[in-house]
């Protein structure tokens, strides 16, 4: 008798458990939600848009700082546009969203 009983309660356990893995299987989602790729990530830097500003520039990145204007974040850049004729660089300020 005592047997049956222990042999009872295994495979109650058994089943029960059996249960718990299928249901939290069950609640696993099918299908991962895409991530946004890490290009991205990096653009909301205003350091990295700084340099792609000086690239398009022809200049060196002298400066890169977040602000607010008009209640948007922004990034002001600061480029050093190599002057003519060998005079000294000029100084170009831009602004652009941060994304």
């Amino acid at each position: 008798m005592k047997t049956l009983r222990s042999h009872l309660k295994t495979a109650i356990l058994a089943l029960i458990a059996a249960g718990l893995f299928a249901s939290q299987a069950t609640a696993l989602p099918v299908a991962m939600p895409e991530q946004a790729p890490p290009i991205i990530l990096a653009a909301s830097d205003c350091y990295a848009i700084g340099q792609q500003v000086a690239q398009q520039n022809g200049g060196t990145l002298a400066k890169a700082s977040q602000s607010t204007r008009g209640g948007q974040p922004v990034c002001v850049i600061v480029v050093l546009v190599p002057g003519k004729d060998g005079q000294r660089p000029r100084r170009s300020e831009i602004v652009v969203p941060l994304n």
